[in-house]
């Protein structure tokens, strides 16, 4: 048994391809990349910041944390947060992060916790990079909520793993509400037990440029993995979503479903869809799904959905992608009942992302995420206006 409680990564054959490179922990396995590789080519990498250099910093971002009983937060070095396993970076900023991070943060679940774990990181200056290194270690059976939020000017470059055991249920909620200066790298690796069920929630509403991505692996038969995106990119800014489900066992579950609007000129956002059905991962059934909403002139949104099936021995497997404005159909329904032009904007871009929304169940993050999409509604209706 592996020292997370999990069962070691299955021996697999190699695969190849360019959608999912080979994980490493070394920074050298992962070379500065030119913008033309796949994984990389919408990433505007000048707006990095930097973070591809991989400049040394003893810089961290405020924490605060709420930790209830059955949790614990501690440090440990990057050589223990290696050996309990996971993982390993896909890409050059995952590594530089495990590998630059000063020390890493294991946060440590068991039982069921009554109360949502919460995990704060605050930054103050965009003109300094930050590196940090989070590991999730949720005991087998145990059942939990955790909230990652990030806030404030920050450029920083992160790698999250979550190491969930048999049986166990974990929901996490990882909040992008950066200034519009901030920059973000992130990998969650997400690596699900036997018969464990994990829901993964993001919500990206700020920053200047954030590129997150988001790879699950199962270590045993019967795990679920469900994630749900929602992302509301301004002028100027890129929202990169990049999600890798690799299924590694039989009999799993994966369910994948990101909403996107944008506004603004020069919006931009990106969401890429991989799922890679092993020829050992008989019986499994998957979907992913990407719905764009371009609310004005001058945006736009890149959605890429792929699958990659090695067996027929399969459940299901399907994907679906949409952009487009305003459904017309909709906006006249609502306007024939007496509600105005705006109001029925409103309404229904409320109702695109509503779906989502409920499912976290956390009440006052769902006030102060409609809150926030009220607040981004504003600026669209201004512009129309304009």
């Amino acid at each position: 048994m592996a020292a997370s409680g999990l069962e070691p990564a299955l021996e697999l054959e190699h695969v190849e391809s360019h959608l999912h490179p080979e994980p490493s922990y070394d920074v050298e396995a992962h070379p500065k990349p030119t913008g033309l590789e796949e994984i990389w080519r919408f990433t505007p990498l000048k707006r990095l910041r930097g973070l591809l250099d991989g400049p040394a910093s003893a810089a961290k971002l405020a924490l605060t944390e709420e930790l209830p009983e059955g949790a614990s937060l501690s440090a440990i070095s990057r050589d223990e947060a290696k050996a309990l396993g996971g993982i390993a970076p896909l890409d050059r900023l995952a590594a530089l992060a495990v590998e630059n991070a000063p020390e890493a943060s294991l946060l440590s679940i068991d039982g069921e916790l009554d109360a949502p774990v919460r995990l704060n990181w605050s930054g103050t200056a965009s003109d300094q990079v930050v590196w940090g290194h989070t590991v999730v270690k949720v005991a087998p059976f145990a059942k939990a909520t955790v909230l990652l939020d990030h806030v404030g000017s920050a450029t920083y470059g992160s790698t999250v793993t979550y190491l969930v055991g048999d049986g166990a249920q974990l929901t996490v909620i990882s909040l992008a509400d950066w200034e519009d200066d901030a920059v973000h790298a992130v990998q969650n690796g997400v690596s699900v037990g036997r018969d464990a069920q994990v829901r993964f929630f993001e919500f990206t509403l700020g920053g200047d440029l954030v590129r997150s991505s988001t790879n699950v692996d199962y270590r045993g038969t019967g795990g679920s993995a469900e994630l749900f995106g929602v992302y509301f990119a301004d002028a100027g800014q890129h929202l990169e979503h990049r999600q890798f489900v690799d299924h590694t066992a039989p009999k799993t579950r994966s369910n994948v479903v990101y909403k996107g609007a944008l506004q603004g000129q020069d919006a931009h956002t990106v969401w890429i869809g991989n799922v890679l059905i092993r020829k050992v991962a008989e019986g499994i059934e998957t979907f992913e799904q990407n719905d764009n909403l371009v609310l004005t002139d001058g945006a736009k949104a890149d959605s890429v959905p792929n699958l990659e099936i090695e067996t027929g021995e399969i459940a299901g497997a399907g994907h679906a992608s949409t952009t487009g404005r305003f459904d017309d159909e909709h906006l006249f329904y609502l306007q024939s009942r007496g509600i105005e032009e705006t109001e029925a904007r409103r309404l229904v871009v409320h109702g695109f992302f509503n779906d989502i929304i409920r499912r976290i169940g956390v009440e006052d993050l769902q006030e102060r995420l409609t809150s926030a999409i009220e607040d981004e509604l504003a600026t669209v209706v201004g512009r129309l206006e304009s």
